[in-house]
């Protein structure tokens, strides 16, 4: 991902700890193929980066911008389309 200054940011630093990966998710699920934003934080987001890819399989990019030790900054992309719940029509099971 280029140039991640001028990127949307969200400074998780700010938000109450219960409400941050809804927050970040929120986010997640508006990008186009191609967007990317920035989550500030300070600590290593790894929690968030399982989750992302457990309820995201293959659809994000995760790039670290900066790593810590005070601040932790990862830039999130988009480079898989939103893949839709499967509907089986093929009558087997």
């Amino acid at each position: 991902m280029s140039d991640a200054i001028s990127k949307p940011q969200i400074d998780v630093r700010t938000i109450p700890p219960h409400l941050r990966h809804p927050a970040i998710f929120e986010m997640v699920g508006s990008l186009k193929l191609g967007d990317s934003f920035i989550v500030v934080a300070d600590h290593a987001p790894r929690p968030l980066h399982y989750h992302l890819e457990t309820r995201y399989p293959g659809q994000f990019s995760w790039d670290y911008v900066e790593e810590g030790p005070d601040v932790w900054r990862v830039e999130i992309g988009r480079v898989a389309p939103e893949v839709e719940d499967h509907v089986c029509t093929c009558g087997g099971h």
